[in-house]
Formats: C-alpha cells, sequence, structure tokens
C-alpha cells in the first residue's frame, strides 16, 4: 500500500509540476507511465488524469480567482446597466469564449473519431513533440508584444484559440501552445501568460466534467481511493506554485530555460523509451 501510495505521490507531483508549464503534463504522465512500469501499478491513467487535472484546476483558480471574480462581475455588471467602467471585463469574457471554441469542436471530433488513439500510449511521438515544443519556444523566446489584455481583438482570441487545439496532440503542452499563440499576435508577456490560464479554465473544466462519468464507473478499493485522492493532492498544490514560478519565467523573458528542457528530455525519449 505504502508503494503504490507514494507511486501515486510521484505521478501527482509530475501533473503538478508539468501542467502550468509548456512541457505537456501529459506527455511526463506517459513517460513516467513507462520509467515506474505502469502496468504492474494498477492504476487508471485516465481516471489519474481526470482527477490530477481537477487538482490542477483549482491550484489555477485560486490564483486567479480575482480576475475570475472581476469577469463574472464585468460580464454581469455589463448586461444589466451597460456601464463604461465594465466593458472591458464583458469583452475578455468573449475572448475566452471565442477562443475557447476551435479546441471544443476539435475535441469533440478527435474523441467520437479516435483520430490520436495510436498516439496516446506512443512515447515516441512525446518525444517527437517535445522537440516540436523547444523549436516553436526557442522562435518566440525573444519577442515582446505591446498589446495589454483590453488591446486583444476577437481575431486575436480566434488565432490563440488554433493554437489551443494544437495542444490535442499528445505531448503537446497547452500553455506552450496558447502562450506561443499569444506572443504571435504581438501580446505583451504576462497578457499573453494571464490569457493563456484563464483560457486553461474552461477547457479543464470541461475535461473534468467529461471524466467524471468514468470516476462514477470506477471500482475503486478504500486504499486505492487514498492513492488518487493523494495524487490530486499533490497535484494540486505543485500547480499552484509551479504556476507562481512560470509566471516570473515568462515576465523575464526566460523560456529558453524550456527550449533546452524539452530538446534534453524530447531526445532521450526518442533515444531509450
Amino acid at each position: 500500500m505504502l508503494i503504490d501510495f507514494l507511486r501515486f505521490v510521484i505521478l501527482g507531483f509530475i501533473q503538478g509540476i508539468t501542467e502550468p508549464i509548456p512541457v505537456s503534463s501529459s506527455g511526463h504522465l506517459l513517460i513516467f507511465q513507462k520509467l515506474l512500469s505502469g502496468k504492474s501499478l494498477n492504476v487508471d491513467f485516465s481516471l489519474l488524469a481526470t482527477l490530477t487535472n481537477l487538482g490542477s484546476l483549482v491550484a489555477i483558480a485560486i490564483l486567479f480567482r480575482k480576475d475570475i471574480a472581476n469577469l463574472f462581475k464585468g460580464f454581469f455588471g455589463y448586461l444589466t446597466t451597460k456601464k463604461e467602467e465594465y466593458k472591458d471585463n464583458y469583452k475578455y469574457c468573449w475572448l475566452i469564449v471565442i477562443g475557447t471554441i476551435p479546441a471544443g469542436i476539435m475535441g469533440i471530433i478527435v474523441t467520437k473519431l479516435g483520430l490520436f488513439d495510436a498516439l496516446e500510449e506512443n512515447v515516441k511521438f512525446v518525444g517527437a513533440t517535445l522537440l516540436i515544443t523547444a523549436l516553436f519556444l526557442f522562435l518566440i523566446r525573444k519577442l515582446k508584444g505591446k498589446k495589454s489584455p483590453n488591446q486583444i481583438t476577437y481575431k486575436d482570441a480566434l488565432v490563440v484559440g488554433i493554437f489551443q487545439t494544437i495542444a490535442l496532440l499528445p505531448g503537446i503542452s497547452r500553455s506552450g501552445a496558447t502562450i506561443v499563440g499569444g506572443m504571435t499576435r504581438k501580446f505583451k508577456r504576462e497578457t499573453a501568460f494571464n490569457f493563456s490560464f484563464i483560457l486553461y479554465i474552461p477547457i479543464s473544466l470541461a475535461t473534468t466534467v467529461l471524466g467524471i462519468s468514468d470516476l462514477i464507473k470506477s471500482d475503486l478499493s478504500l486504499n486505492m481511493w487514498i492513492c488518487y485522492l493523494g495524487a490530486t493532492v499533490v497535484a494540486g498544490i505543485f500547480t499552484y506554485f509551479a504556476t507562481i514560478w512560470f509566471r516570473d519565467v515568462v515576465k523575464n523573458g526566460k523560456l529558453i530555460y524550456f527550449v533546452i528542457y524539452c530538446l534534453i528530455v524530447g531526445t532521450l525519449v526518442l533515444l531509450f523509451l
């Protein structure tokens, strides 16, 4: 029991530390599944991904709670009063909706048709996508846009949303794809970071809701519930602190760290796993 619990905690840590940074949490879970001999771990990795994603979602929601509250206040405030003070937040809400639509539609198509089923457990593919991530981060590492949140256009939001669909490919980081998308649209670094993580919330919430059916159908023992709960809590804690750290990295234009990391890990995966 203790060994299983520690393995789950390790997987929760991996999810938590990699969810907010541009290295693909799902890809890393697959890598560590291989390293930990996941078949003997007696773990449903789909269920684990759902629950640890929930932990990460809670952490992001806590970090951005003021922004979320202001957006709700602005959206409903403008709807009911049409006051100018609420207009920017009202528009930002619609930007999030537009940015969510491409990944939402593509996610349904991918799920229904099983387009990536053959790739979901292909660790070599993850190695390749990590190298692709390194390339994109390298290309935008020095970009300094000028757009603040109230200057984002609906076209900008749509473009970032299209970039987010790329993250449906196993091993492609969602935060990396959306931040790259924002930087190509000349967002300020902080603007790109904030838009990426606010955009994460509806997508992650939808993923969690869709995964609830697996949770309901699961027939877990008390010991296994403790293991999954431990992984979820650990994922939330480390997502919280990793996001704070990543915010500083983006502000300071130090994405080269992740270029190097993705190059190293992607190459090692291709060569040895």
